[in-house]
């Protein structure tokens, strides 16, 4: 057996938040040991599920600080569970994650106007895969630090997906794309990788948001951030 910790959170209790532990079996996963709890000891522990098989992801909580599928974490000694973040916690480890979706409209991230004469090649299908894997989870939306200073900002669950149909052969007006996410967008990021280090599928949003900073140099954008530096005597 072995003791992990959870943050619960509920409107009506005082106070409010606490941090609970729990006896566990070792070598189930988190959501084994949660769905355990809720169902022999406290049915009142609330937390999201749905696939159970890192599909859906539902399910995504952080641990010691880190993002990660319950489905597919197996808990350690001393283990704090924690709802994502940026969010607010509606009860336990279930947050209100409607403005990780706002960020989706925003940054135009669907095929936005369809191209009938467009050839969708072998080679254009794969350029394009990965970032189709995204199940909407959460995790680099949770793990971004940018959002703790700008809370409007695009993020990386919204521009990886944004660079996903920037590079569609379908979508006609790639361009209104690049210029939404000017603003709050892709010269915001930090490039601190974060968002790719928790990502369940191997998606890689760092990269696509250097690829969308170049894509925006092609539509002649810049960084805003770098308009002072003449002024420093940094003309190149």
């Amino acid at each position: 057996m072995i003791t992990i910790k959870i943050r619960r959170y509920h409107t009506h209790r005082e106070p409010p938040e606490i941090v609970q532990e729990w006896q566990i079996e070792e070598g189930q996963t988190l959501l084994q040991a949660l769905t355990h709890i809720k169902e022999s000891q406290d049915p009142t522990l609330t937390f999201r599920s749905g696939c159970r098989s890192s599909v859906c992801g539902s399910c995504a909580v952080r641990v010691n600080g880190r993002e990660v599928p319950a489905c597919a974490y197996k808990p350690q000694e001393g283990d704090l569970i924690e709802p994502l973040r940026y969010g607010k916690v509606l009860k336990d480890l279930v947050t209100d994650q409607s403005a990780g979706f706002a960020t989706l409209p925003k940054a135009k991230a669907w095929l936005q106007k369809y191209d009938d004469d467009a050839v969708v090649t072998p080679e254009a299908e794969k350029a394009t895969e990965v970032q189709s894997d995204c199940i909407l989870c959460h995790s680099c939306y949770s793990a971004c630090p940018v959002y703790e200073t700008l809370p409007d900002f695009l993020g990386p669950f919204a521009l990886t997906r944004d660079w996903r149909y920037v590079i569609d052969p379908r979508e006609g007006d790639p361009k209104s794309k690049i210029d939404a996410i000017q603003q709050k967008g892709i010269w915001d990021c930090t490039l601190c990788g974060e968002c790719t280090a928790v990502c369940p599928q191997g998606i890689d949003p760092k990269n696509d948001i250097v690829m969308l900073r170049a894509k925006s140099a092609q539509y002649g954008h810049t960084d805003p951030n770098m308009s002072g530096f003449g002024s420093f005597g940094l003309d190149f």
